[in-house]
């Protein structure tokens, strides 16, 4: 779960179909963006970071994990 991602819709007094309407997407993309199913694009994580004024690293921590760069993963390898 991205628990600063939820917490941020509902600061703002959002469901997560006005967030999608906001962003123009789905609220199902919503639902799994927030439950971390689904990871957004660039492009995406900058439209979140410029709503919420938030980084994209603040919103989306799993990401930015180390244990998911590539270049870790090749020094395991």
């Amino acid at each position: 779960m991205r628990k600063k991602l939820i917490e941020q819709r509902k600061q703002h007094l959002l469901t997560q179909f006005e967030l999608a309407k906001q962003l123009g997407i789905s609220e199902v993309y919503v639902r799994k963006l927030e439950r971390g199913s689904r990871n957004p694009s660039i492009a995406l994580m900058i439209k979140f970071e410029e709503f919420f004024g938030l980084p994209m690293k603040e919103l989306f921590p799993d990401i930015f994990l180390k244990v998911n760069d590539t270049e870790c993963i090749k020094k395991l390898a």
